[in-house]
């Protein structure tokens, strides 16, 4: 079974920058596209970014030009690496596999916190 773990984030002020990553044990073809979501208290969970297979990837308007994704297919990895952090950026984030219909188990996330 494969099991998502997600590291990186943190307590930030509005302007920085942090970078996520998501390890997968077991495996994750290098096939899936894989996504970054995120779930903010009393809103439901939300796609941020998705990458192909062959690297390319896609964002949601509110982390465009903000937000870079990008995967290690040899190292069953994937990054998300995010600048100008605002506070509604806040939220615990999440990677799986994309489209979210074919998500496996869900890790416990990453907590990043954007505030002054």
């Amino acid at each position: 079974q494969v099991q998502l773990a997600e590291s990186g984030g943190g307590l930030v002020q509005p302007g920085g920058s942090l970078r996520l990553s998501c390890a997968a044990s077991g495996s994750i073809s290098s096939a899936f596209a894989m996504g970054w979501y995120r779930h903010a208290p009393g809103k439901q969970r939300e796609l941020v970014a998705t990458i192909t297979s062959g690297g390319n990837p896609t964002y949601a308007d509110s982390v465009k030009d903000r937000f870079t994704i990008s995967r290690d297919n040899a190292n069953n990895a994937v990054y998300l690496q995010m600048s100008s952090l605002k506070p509604e950026d806040t939220a615990v984030y999440y990677c799986n596999i994309y489209p979210q219909v074919l998500a496996t188990s869900w890790g416990q996330g990453t907590q990043v916190t954007v505030a002054s």
